[in-house]
């Protein structure tokens, strides 16, 4: 496929820093066998998870986004100030409201611009990068703040072994800045995105409380079934952005997924024709930190020394609603 002509002056939305944080405690396989029938190699086998970090008591959402907005602005060589938009995505705010990005905004001692929240589970962090793109391309907003963030384990039924041994919590960031393209693919910045949702299949991942119910409710889930779905609406959707973007599979230096189940990566991987030495693989570390997962790799990414400034890079998440998307993206 050929890339589109040069368009002189368009948008594009570059990332400029990223970070990540983790809670301190780390929680091995091994705990879950004190508390359930269950096995390490039992967890390795079905899900490629070995550890994952849970936070500390009293230690909330907005804390752990707020570190990684830290790290992020750090990266950037930004003040909080020089950002004029925040935007969180996460499933597990501190508070029904004020926003969780009002929160983080306070923190950071932000006391300009505008903060929001995006709730789309697993896939909030695409949703939230293509609305941060949006804002940019529109001229709304020069520098957006990116975050993903989620405490998960407040949402673990502690008796189900098929969920709370695979979810983790952290936080991930990017700082995406207003620059000048040519409006083709060797652009650096968001080249594509492609969003998708299908509320038929909310029964197969979903939390059984909330607001309306007066309880926070614990995390259900249909396995098969969501493996079932994932594995082709993450092909898919990578796929569409690929093509917006005017680029091929080929191209692709790095696939960045959503850290869910090392099988549902390695079957994306296989059905996008790219070998597992191009995707960014932390499940192992992290667990599946929802929202948190995608902007947690490509942080760490970096910081292995795999991502670098030029790089064509593919993220794609699935999560409750069903809601699914991806993004194309030169690092």
């Amino acid at each position: 496929m050929s890339a589109p002509a040069a368009t002189p002056g368009i948008i594009r939305a570059q990332v400029r820093g990223v970070g990540h944080y983790l809670p301190e405690q780390v929680v091995d396989n091994s705990y879950f066998e004190t508390i359930l029938e269950t096995s390490d190699e039992w967890i390795r086998a079905r899900s490629g998870i070995e550890r994952r970090h849970f936070a500390a008591e009293g230690e909330l959402t907005s804390d752990l986004a707020a570190h990684a907005a830290r790290a992020a602005l750090e990266d950037a060589e930004l003040k909080p100030n020089d950002i004029d938009a925040m935007i969180v995505a996460t499933s597990t705010a501190d508070f029904t409201f004020p926003s969780c990005a009002t929160m983080v905004q306070e923190a950071l001692g932000m006391q300009r611009g505008f903060a929001f929240d995006v709730q789309a589970v697993c896939a909030g962090f695409a949703f939230a990068l293509s609305q941060a793109n949006a804002l940019i391309v529109a001229g709304q907003a020069q520098r957006v703040l990116v975050i993903g963030a989620e405490t998960f384990s407040r949402l673990m039924d502690w008796t189900d072994r098929s969920t709370c041994v695979l979810f983790g919590d952290g936080a991930g960031a990017l700082v995406l800045e207003a620059v000048e393209g040519t409006g083709t693919s060797e652009d650096r910045g968001i080249l594509a995105t492609d969003l998708n949702s299908d509320g038929r299949y909310r029964d197969i991942l979903y939390v059984d409380g909330g607001v309306s119910t007066q309880t926070t409710g614990h995390l259900r889930m249909a396995g098969k079934e969501v493996f079932r779905h994932a594995v082709e609406k993450l092909a898919t959707t990578a796929q569409t952005a690929i093509a917006r973007a005017g680029i091929r599979s080929d191209d692709v230096d790095w696939i960045v997924p959503h850290q869910a189940n090392i099988r549902i990566i390695q079957g994306t991987a296989k059905k996008l024709g790219l070998p597992m030495e191009k995707v960014v693989v932390t499940v192992q570390d992290h667990g599946n930190t929802s929202a948190a997962s995608i902007p947690l790799a490509l942080s760490v990414g970096k910081a292995r020394g795999q991502i670098k400034t030029g790089d064509l890079i593919v993220t794609e998440a699935i999560g409750g609603g069903l809601a699914w998307g991806a993004a194309v993206l030169r690092w």
